[in-house]
């Protein structure tokens, strides 16, 4: 955890940090942009995943007969915040297969930077599931405070949010508003600029994934 944020853990495994070096130059293009992406994602949801409970089972290998550990407990969702949230999906299922998809689609108002749904559906046994919100950047984290809020309205106990890049007035808010929500990502960043983004960041990330700037 981050000594100055409590509910903050920063990846600062060499691969991660590898990838996400590349993920924030100019010069990487649209196809290894969406790699890295999913590449990173898959090992900080290998973090976020790591309370996950086990049981034991019986099985047969070619050698013996033994006991041994899977996962157990409450069914997982990943829930993406649109549209960025959607290049992280794919490393989150290759991972974990059997977990529910949820999206909540929402844009920053460009003129208050505040938060505007536009989508949002959930599997209706999500109150009952151990989630996973996920975003590339948590940048202002109004976007992510809304997803949020709107899940427990739904219910859920058990959240965590996984992002690739973070701003400390990003965390700073999601602390406040959220406490009990773990947060996983690779780096902490400097600061927002006077637009709302990320420095020094990677830009927009859904652009960059997309092919849309």
């Amino acid at each position: 955890m981050h000594s100055d944020f409590p509910t903050l853990t920063v990846v600062q495994h060499p691969l991660v940090q590898h990838k996400l070096t590349y993920l924030r130059s100019e010069d990487t293009a649209t196809e290894n942009f969406r790699r890295l992406l999913k590449e990173t994602t898959q090992m900080l949801a290998y973090e976020a995943t790591q309370d996950l409970p086990t049981e034991p089972i019986e099985i047969r290998t070619p050698v013996a007969t033994m006991r041994s550990p899977v996962i157990s407990g409450k069914k997982l969702c990943f829930v993406s915040i649109l549209r960025a949230g959607n290049g992280m999906l794919d490393g989150m299922l290759e991972l974990l297969p059997a977990a529910r998809v949820g999206h909540i689609g929402l844009y920053r108002d460009p003129e208050t930077l505040e938060p505007v749904e536009y989508y949002f559906k959930v599997p209706e046994d999500i109150a009952e599931r151990d989630v996973i919100v996920v975003d590339p950047m948590l940048a202002t984290g109004n976007s992510a405070v809304a997803a949020l809020d709107r899940l427990k309205e739904c219910g859920v106990q058990a959240l965590k949010l996984v992002c690739l890049l973070a701003a400390p007035e990003g965390v700073a808010k999601l602390a406040r508003e959220h406490p009990d929500v773990p947060v996983f990502t690779a780096s902490l960043d400097e600061r927002l600029d006077e637009h709302g983004y990320i420095v020094p960041g990677l830009g927009d990330a859904g652009d960059r994934m997309f092919g849309t700037r």
